[in-house]
């Protein structure tokens, strides 16, 4: 083996596992949205995908748009609830100032 040969990755061509977890998370955070207003699971969607990301550029996985698409979703809900949030103590401030 000369010195410049490198070792094949383990993983290369497999897809990632975490990215398709946080794919469902972001999924499942969606639905719990439209239905019931809360959106808690975005957060640990964000996660999974960053660390799938992480993964994928360490071991050379396939999944990144998965990954891509979960941070997408996971950003958005959350910048919906945040929005959510301010309108609410925002009419709740006006409401009782009347």
């Amino acid at each position: 083996m000369s010195a410049n040969a490198m070792p094949a990755l383990p993983d290369a061509g497999r897809l990632n596992k975490l990215s398709v977890v946080a794919v469902i998370l972001a999924a499942v955070a969606a639905a719990g949205m439209t239905t019931f207003g809360i959106g808690v699971l975005a957060v640990f969607a964000v996660g999974a995908g960053h660390v799938s990301l992480n993964q994928i550029k360490l071991r050379g996985c396939r999944g990144r748009g998965l990954a891509v698409m979960a941070l997408a979703v996971g950003y958005g809900l959350g910048t919906l609830a945040l929005i959510n949030a301010f309108a609410y103590s925002w009419s709740l401030l006006h409401a009782t100032a009347i």
